[in-house]
């Protein structure tokens, strides 16, 4: 009975997990309860950016993914005003063909545009 208990539990986590993977959200915590909306229109709009003005992608030895503090030797540029005017506090970094946010004051990422 431990067993089947023990499997169905396992199987409920896989694929509850699975399902997560595949959720899309538009908000995230920004630490200190703000989160981040992005709305379409921009979304085209900074991938529209990165594409034509052939941004070169940073190379770091660890991923960087939302959550994480971004290393002290990359640097973090400027976002555009034309991202929205919401995103502007913001600073950015291209890496592994997508767009990070990046809190300055902290250099974690806060949202990733894909």
């Amino acid at each position: 009975m431990k067993k089947l208990m023990l499997i169905s539990t396992a199987a409920l986590l896989v694929a509850t997990s699975a399902m997560a993977q595949t959720t899309v959200t538009t908000t995230t915590g920004a630490g200190h309860g703000a989160s981040v909306q992005i709305e379409p229109e921009y979304r085209t709009k900074i991938r529209t950016y990165v594409t034509e003005r052939k941004i070169r992608p940073v190379e770091t030895r660890e991923k960087i993914v939302v959550g994480s503090a971004v290393p002290r030797e990359v640097e973090l540029a400027t976002v555009p005003s034309d991202w929205g005017p919401s995103l502007t506090k913001y600073r950015y970094v291209y890496s592994g063909d997508r767009v990070m946010l990046v809190d300055p004051q902290t250099r974690m990422v806060v949202q990733e545009v894909d």
